[in-house]
Order: C-alpha cells, then structure tokens, then sequence
C-alpha cells in the first residue's frame, strides 16, 4: 500500500503539538531541514527535539517557538560555532536541556528498539555528564568480573579464575521517541528504503519512535529497492509516510546528490544574532515560501547547480544471483 503523501500533510497527521520528535540522527549529513520547515510554518508548539547533533535545524525551531525541551549530545552551527536562539532561549529559562553524549543518545534510542528498559555501559562514569540526569543511574553488574587475562579460562574447567567483584555500571533509560524524522537517497512508495553514508543514529532511532516519516530525494520503483536489498536499511513496516522532496536536507549534505553548502551556514551565524534577525531570517526562508521548490528557487539556479555532484564515485556493481 502507497504511504508517499505530501510533506504537509505527513507533518500535520503524524507531529502533533508536545510530541517528542527525534531529527538530524545522521550527523552532519542529511538533516531534515525542509521537515523541521514544515513543522515551523505548522507553528507546531511543545515540542521535545532529540538528536545527537542537529547543525542549525534545532536552532530555527526554537527560534520559532516550536521547542519546550532538547535532549541532545550538541546544539549549534558546526561550522561556526554557537547557535544563538539555542543559547538565548536556554539564558532565559525557555528552554530545558538534557545532557547526553553522542554514544548515550545512540544507547538510549537502541534500548527503546530492544524493547529494554535500559542498556548497560561504562560511557559517562566519573563525568559530569550523568551529575543530576534522569538518564543515567549508577549500577552493579549481576555478574562477577574476570581479571585481566584470565576471561579465556573456562570456568566449568579445574578451578575457578580470579575475579574482580562487581563492577559498577551506568545504566541509560530508554528513549521513545513519538516521531522519527529521517532524510535519504531513495525510498519506493511503501516506505522501504536504500541509504548510504553515515547512518549515525538513523537505525536506531527509526526502530525505537512511534511514527517514522521517510523523506526521499526520490522514489523509485519497488523493483530498484529490491534489487540491492542489503542497502534497504529502513523496512516499509516501520514507516508510517513516505514524502518525496528534493533537496529538503539543504543546506546539509546527502551523499550521491550534493554537496554542504557551507555558504548557507555561515550567512546564517551572521543574520541570527538578535531575535529580530532571526525573526527576519525565518520569514525570508520559511514562512514566505510555500515548500520546497519555492526555498530552492529563492537560492537560485547558480547556487543550487554549484551544490551537485562534482566527482562521482560509483560503489562496484553487487551480484546476487547463484
């Protein structure tokens, strides 16, 4: 069954007001800039983004009111530095932040797609990382450590190895997200997906949401899907809307159809330094185009060919007949 609707209308049906919304979990790359967009002419309120890193997406959305919390590893323009709406928003108390790391975020949305509680692991011990956060809780392990060395000796063999005793652990909540928002090369209409490139997070955060919308720089027949299975990375049963929208990670990259415009990040560290220059940005950008070819056509044709491709490097062609 087709799931590809528009971009307005999977945000409408799928993001409501006070939902927990999981973006940019791909790094540096592929970021949902024309869904995080959509979201803010949607003038969407209550929002909890998460996202290891989101680049300047998370910034617009809370600049344009759309964001009460934030749990997230970083915020801010990689390129340039501090994000200011993020920054302001925190000064004034607008804004709760939770903490995590980049690895913590990872095993937070991994234990939720496991079904789990929560996941063990050493990450964040002795830091100020886990000091007063809900995520983190100090534990024992239920099983007693081997010393160094010895984790080889069977221990039904002729005596038992050393041990070290329990060693103490953090253990890190799941997290739910109630909508993953995820961007890629390629989807077919039921939602099955091809991705290449830094996955990130992408995985995981997929598996663990509610709600999962798919946005494709194209769609392809179901047959071109299939034909490179092991690159089908998100199953169509995970995914609730497939959106077809080319370019809708700009001004990030996607890999195989352009480039960062790191122009773009820097134009927007220099007009967003005051809320009234943020104010101007969002209606320049967001609020006076309809979509995302309107947002392209605003770039200009120059800018947007400069984006392209300029070296392909085509992976070897996979045979996977007998």
């Amino acid at each position: 069954m087709s799931k590809l609707i528009s971009m307005r209308e999977a945000i409408a049906d799928l993001v409501p007001d006070s939902a927990s919304v999981a973006l940019g979990l791909q790094m540096e790359q592929m970021i949902p800039f024309a869904a995080g967009h959509e979201i803010v002419r949607q003038k969407k309120r209550g929002l909890t983004l998460i996202g290891p890193i989101s680049d300047i997406l998370f910034d617009q959305m809370i600049a344009a009111g759309c964001a009460d919390q934030v749990i997230a590893a970083w915020v801010g323009n990689v390129m340039m530095g501090s994000a200011y709406n993020f920054r302001r928003a925190v000064e004034q108390g607008r804004l709760k932040v939770i903490n995590l790391s980049n690895f913590t975020v990872a095993l937070a949305l991994q234990a939720a797609a496991m079904g789990v509680p929560f996941l063990p692991t050493r990450t964040a011990l002795g830091s100020d990382v886990a000091r007063d956060n809900d995520f983190f809780a100090e534990v024992e392990s239920p099983f007693e450590e081997l010393n160094d060395g010895e984790a080889a000796i069977r221990l039904g063999g002729r005596g038992r190895p050393p041990l070290r005793g329990q060693p103490k652990l953090h253990a890190v909540r799941a997290l739910t997200p109630d909508v993953a928002i995820v961007h890629l090369q390629r989807a077919d209409r039921e939602g099955n997906a091809h991705c290449w490139g830094n996955f990130g997070v992408m995985i995981e955060a997929v598996r663990a949401a509610r709600r999962v919308i798919v946005v494709a720089e194209e769609i392809v027949d179901a047959e071109v899907i299939a034909s490179d299975p092991n690159r089908t990375v998100i199953p169509g049963f995970l995914v609730n809307a497939v959106v077809e929208c080319r370019y809708g990670a700009h001004p990030s990259p996607v890999q195989g159809y352009y480039k960062r415009d790191n122009a773009s990040f820097r134009q927007y560290h220099e007009q967003t330094r005051s809320e009234a220059d943020s104010e101007a940005w969002l209606q320049r950008w967001v609020h006076s185009v309809a979509d995302r070819k309107a947002y392209m056509n605003q770039l200009g044709g120059c800018r947007v060919e400069e984006l392209g491709v300029q070296q392909h490097a085509y992976a070897a062609q996979t045979d996977f007949g007998y």
